[in-house]
C-alpha cells in the first residue's frame, strides 16, 4: 500500500512546491531580489524534478491536473491569507472546486495504460504507397 502511495506522497509535495515557487517569482520584484529568487529556482527545480518522478507511475495528464490544479489553490490561499489578494467567498468555493477535482482524479481508477506498440506507424487509410 505504502509503494503504491509514494508517487502520490511525490506528486503532492511538488504541487506544495509550485505554490511555492510562484509565490518566490511574484516576490522576486522580476528577480532582482537575491534570495526570493534563488527560492524561485530552488523549489521551481524540485517541483519539476517530483512531477517527473511522479509520471514514472500516474499517468501524465491526471499528474498535470493535480499539480497544477493544488499548486493554484494553494498559491491563492496563500495570497488571501497573507492580503496580497482579497478575500472572498466566491473565489474559496472556486478554489475548493479545483481541489475537489484534483482529488476526484485520485479517485477514478487508473485503468490499464497499452505500451506504444514497437516499429514503424502505420499508413493512414487512403494514403497506401504505389
Amino acid at each position: 500500500m505504502l509503494k503504491r502511495s509514494v508517487p502520490w506522497l511525490v506528486l503532492l509535495a511538488s504541487a506544495v512546491l509550485e505554490a511555492v515557487w510562484a509565490t518566490a517569482l511574484g516576490l522576486s520584484d522580476g528577480f532582482t531580489r537575491p534570495l526570493p529568487t534563488l527560492v524561485f529556482i530552488v523549489t521551481a527545480a524540485l517541483s519539476m524534478l517530483g512531477l517527473g518522478m511522479a509520471i514514472r507511475s500516474i499517468p501524465l495528464g491526471t499528474a498535470y491536473a493535480i499539480w497544477v490544479g493544488i499548486g493554484a489553490a494553494l498559491t491563492v490561499g496563500w495570497a488571501m491569507a497573507t492580503g496580497v489578494e482579497p478575500f472572498s467567498v466566491p473565489k474559496v468555493l472556486f478554489i475548493a472546486g479545483i481541489v475537489a477535482c484534483a482529488a476526484g482524479l485520485k479517485l477514478l481508477p487508473a485503468g490499464k495504460q497499452e505500451p506504444a506498440p514497437a516499429g514503424p506507424a502505420p499508413e493512414p487509410a487512403g494514403t497506401a504507397r504505389r
